[in-house]
């Protein structure tokens, strides 16, 4: 009731996922005078389903997933009830009535219940160990029982168990996933796509057995192992069983609405009573159910016009169109991609190498469907031309390759209603009010507004392309922004680097005075001497005062005027000798504190700035480059050497590492890592350069961060060899230290660049740019001096230089 006493009329949603939250926003757009109350049977706000594998493999947690937070409840006037379900509906009386045995009246009743996880009648089923994926109970409990143990087999090969494998590889389990079919996801991709993701899933370690059903899981009272169908048996200390979805029909069943495989609802989404309606992975509209988010975001829509009393609007399905990423690689399937219809014919690349995949299939001279992997920029172009059933008879030779008929840019051509991001079901036309209302500019700031492209971010070129449509010549890509390389400069690093290259300046100072404000800065300063040492390969005239303090005396300065000294240890090995010369140096010099580093290496900290050299030829092992941007320690573990769960001989290839990298500057440190499995007990992921053994070779990953900003690194490539996996190292961190901005972390620089443009830049056959990184590379190798000896070296020389000018005197 308002507060001019009149009276609403009750809208009541079952369900507080991301389709009855979807409802609830519509309604609200409406402007429509509800009186709203929402049912969750879960503890919680609702939250997006589709990042549950995120919380499965830690890499978000559950507040990071959230749809709304509650003051958008309060703000909105909308009651919401969790942790209640509603267990029955009378039609008739219009009333729903809760767990609790409370009565609900409404006026308008609205299901999103969703869907149930298929559990099979297989003995065994219900023993301890065993569990299902499908919300964050299932995933806190799978997170709990994994502690301790080693091995997972999931039951299904289709996405859900899939992303629950290699969540829980992540987390250090070896996992398994056991598939009834001939090929993985087959709701999403054909046999050549399936092939290719299989062989990447075994690349990353995760096992993939095809044709495998299991008939009885066995153990006492917990799972112990699985026996299948062809005779076979494993092990496995757990389970995780994603066989599949079914609507959850029991509260209308149980109502007496009309069901068949789902709850029936007509193009308006009224169930079989006109004041009920329902959404989602729950209905059956004309003969189809839906398990994806776009059908979602469409009926929402309807459903709140429908009880508005706006019944001009309606739903008429909704081309299948599922953009994800699996292990790391990125998935499209359109519409009908198998191409097994009569009449129909396909179009395919395939490089198995590359692990890219392309198909379109046409009937007639209209798409009707293609699967694409690795490569899925195109994918919106072709979603269009299927929902609008284009004729590409004139361009049909340049499907494949992304170029257009008609424009040649490969844009699409929008309608205000079309959705950008399926994810959140935001259309061109909010996008675009937004962009005016608020003045945004960036993708940033449009899913900060609108919430578009914070989910998979697939549809960034998309937000992009409305961007460009709104501010014309005013909108700059991210990407391309031009940044000063400082306030005392007026031009871009690359420019910077173009005219120092020019002119053959070789000093901070000159280059100060030529080319920016005479003066210079504490930040420009010391970008400037890394980058005249990267242009010059070590042939420029060093200014020491243009450096850090830390890297003019070669040490790490504490908060009282101390420094900390850290000498290398390559990979964490070390030998009792060493550790003598580091206990006797620290005695010798009465050091405070002796600490072992994250890096596995030791600090000697309190060492006064005078005492440096000396405690240097003391240790008489090389600097660390601790207090340096420059290339650092390579964490490792123990590997095959001793490991039983090892693959490979992750020690002496981070040794090899650690020594081929070592001394080396760059535009910020750069920490690194080799994981002996990918149980990752190095913490690979979450360095700028790591790398993962897997059964065939290595892993290389990219951009990883574990301080301030946490994010696991990118797969830049995989290796069969330790001297290939070097190679794709080299190359790139080469690449970082000619492209990367001064103080910028690779964790940026990945970002900024993109994954695409820098596996084409370092991995493309075609691509110059390999050989000459590498000689640079090995140019820049041959100028490092090991600084500690070098300054050891100098002080000696110069006391000789005074011991003869005495003598001479």
């Amino acid at each position: 009731m308002t507060a001019s006493g009149e009276k609403l009329r009750r809208l009541v949603v079952v369900g507080n996922g991301i389709a009855g939250t979807a409802v609830i926003e519509n309604v609200l757009a409406l402007k429509e005078r509800f009186e709203i109350v929402v049912y969750g049977a879960e503890a919680y706000v609702g939250y997006n389903r589709i990042l549950l594998s995120d919380i499965l493999s830690g890499a978000r947690e559950l507040r990071d997933t959230l749809l709304k937070n509650g003051e958008w409840y309060f703000e909105n006037n909308v009651r919401l009830c969790v942790n209640n379900k509603i267990t029955s509906v009378d039609p008739l009386k219009k009333a729903a009535f809760d767990g609790e045995g409370k009565r609900v009246p409404y006026d308008k009743l609205v299901i999103a219940t969703g869907s149930n996880p298929i559990v099979p009648e297989i003995p065994g089923i219900e023993k301890k160990g065993i569990f299902t994926f499908r919300n964050i109970k299932d995933a806190e409990a799978i997170i709990s029982f994994s502690k301790g143990r080693h091995t997972v087999a999931i039951i299904g090969g289709g996405l859900l168990g899939l992303e629950a494998g290699v969540a829980l590889a992540h987390r250090g389990l070896h996992a398994t996933v056991y598939h009834h079919g001939d090929r993985l996801m087959g709701q999403q991709l054909d046999d050549e796509a399936g092939t290719i993701l299989k062989k990447e899933l075994e690349r990353k370690g995760i096992g993939v057995s095809l044709n495998h059903s299991a008939v009885e899981f066995i153990g006492r009272d917990s799972v112990e192992g699985i026996a299948f169908s062809n005779g076979r048996a494993y092990e496995a200390d757990m389970v995780v069983v994603s066989t599949g979805i079914v609507p959850n029909v029991e509260l209308a069943a149980r109502a007496g609405l009309q069901t068949r495989r789902g709850i029936v609802v007509n193009d308006f989404m009224e169930t079989s009573d006109p004041d009920v309606f329902a959404l989602g992975e729950c209905v059956e509209h004309r003969g189809r159910t839906y398990g994806i988010v776009a059908p979602i975001r469409e009926q929402a829509r309807v459903v709140a016009a429908s009880v508005s009393g706006k019944k001009g609007v309606k739903y008429e399905g909704t081309v299948e169109a599922t953009a994800l990423k699996v292990a790391g690689i990125e998935l499209v399937s359109i519409g009908d991609f198998s191409g097994t219809s009569p009449g129909s014919e396909s179009l395919t690349y395939s490089d198995r190498g590359l692990s890219q995949y392309k198909k379109v299939v046409l009937q007639g001279n209209r798409v009707v469907g293609a699967v694409l992997m690795g490569d899925t920029g195109d994918h919106h172009r072709l979603l269009q031309l299927v929902k609008n059933q284009a004729d590409v008879t004139l361009f049909r030779k340049t499907l494949l390759t992304g170029a257009t008929g008609g424009k040649g840019d490969g844009r699409v051509v929008l309608s205000d209603e079309d959705v950008v991001c399926g994810c959140m079901g935001v259309t061109k036309k909010t996008i675009v009010e937004a962009i005016q209302k608020y003045e945004l500019t960036s993708r940033e700031e449009i899913g900060e507004k609108t919430r578009a492209c914070t989910s998979c971010k697939s549809c960034g070129p998309l937000v992009d392309q409305v961007l460009q449509e709104v501010l014309g010549g005013e909108f700059v890509p991210v990407a391309e922004k031009p940044k000063t390389f400082c306030r005392c400069f007026s031009i871009s690093q690359k420019e910077l680097a173009a005219k120092i290259r020019s002119t053959g300046l070789r000093a901070v100072s000159d280059v100060l005075n030529k080319l920016g404000n005479g003066v210079g800065c504490a930040y420009c300063k010391p970008g400037l001497s890394y980058l005249l040492s990267e242009i010059w390969a070590g042939n420029h005239r060093e200014e020491r005062s243009a450096r850090f303090i830390n890297d003019r005396v070669h040490a790490n300065i504490q908060k009282d005027g101390t420094f900390s000294v850290v000498p290398r240890i390559y990979g964490g090995v070390t030998s009792p000798a060493e550790l003598r010369r580091i206990a006797d140096a620290a005695e010798k010099y009465k050091v405070p504190m002796v600490k072992i580093t994250g890096g596995q290496r030791i600090d000697l900290l309190g060492v006064k700035k005078e005492a440096l050299p000396s405690i240097w030829a003391d240790l008489g092992m090389p600097s660390g480059h601790a207090y340096a941007k420059a290339t650092r320690t390579v964490k490792t573990c123990v590997g095959s050497e001793y490991c039983r769960f090892g693959v490979q001989d992750s020690t002496s290839l981070g040794i090899k590492m650690e020594k081929l990298f070592e001394g080396l500057h760059a535009p910020h440190k750069v920490k690194m890592a080799v994981s002996g499995c990918p149980r990752n007990c190095a913490e690979s992921y979450v360095k700028d350069i790591g790398l993962v053994a897997i059964q065939t070779g290595w892993e290389i990953y990219v951009g990883g961060a574990a301080g301030m900003t946490v994010r696991k690194g990118d797969l830049l490539a995989t290796a069969n060899t330790d001297e290939e996996a070097l190679r794709v190292a080299t190359l790139f961190l080469q690449y970082y230290r000619e492209e990367g901005n001064y103080m910028e972390r690779t964790y940026d620089f990945v970002v900024r660049l993109g994954m695409e443009k820098i596996k084409r830049e370092l991995l493309d056959p075609e691509s110059p740019r390999p050989a000459a990184l590498l000689e640079r590379f090995n140019l820049a190798k041959t100028a490092v001096a090991e600084p500690w000896k070098a300054e050891i070296e100098g002080r000696e020389r110069k006391a000789r230089f005074e011991e003869l000018a005495v003598i001479n005197e």
